[in-house]
């Protein structure tokens, strides 16, 4: 009876099983990481985006002939003004500023979530380096 049990060679041993837990582990360790870096990186696409957004609703805003002044965001989209993305307390935040629209305006987005990283920002042009988590985006006429 006890040959029976020890002639069965059918399943997996005790060290391959541990290999094969060790492997996972370290595709875990070197893939985690990289997951939460990717993450992180989209909290700033998102301020960018909305900079990009607001810059398109005020070329929107200024296919009206009668609209000369610096817009508020309030007044982007028809008065419905710009919906920033974000949800909960992670909201953007930003506004428009400049006196004279024929010199420029600038456009102030702020990273709701705070979690966009600063060798991420220190990078890309476009990110203040006084102030973390606000992304500036110029609109020359």
């Amino acid at each position: 009876m006890l040959n029976k049990l020890r002639g069965n060679n059918k399943g997996f041993t005790l060290i391959e099983l541990m290999i094969v837990i060790a492997i996972i582990g370290i595709l875990a360790a070197i893939a985690i990481p990289n997951f939460i870096a990717y993450r992180n990186k989209s909290f700033c696409s998102r301020a960018e985006s909305d900079a990009n957004g607001v810059a398109g609703s005020i070329s929107d805003y200024f296919a009206i002939p009668s609209h000369v002044d610096t817009p508020s965001v309030g007044d982007l989209n028809n008065g419905n003004g710009y919906t920033y993305s974000g949800a909960g307390a992670s909201i953007n935040t930003g506004g428009i500023t400049g006196a004279n629209p024929n010199l420029g305006i600038t456009i102030t987005v702020t990273d709701g979530s705070s979690r966009c990283p600063t060798e991420y920002q220190s990078k890309v042009s476009g990110w203040s380096n006084a102030t973390p988590g606000v992304f500036t985006k110029r609109i020359q006429p």
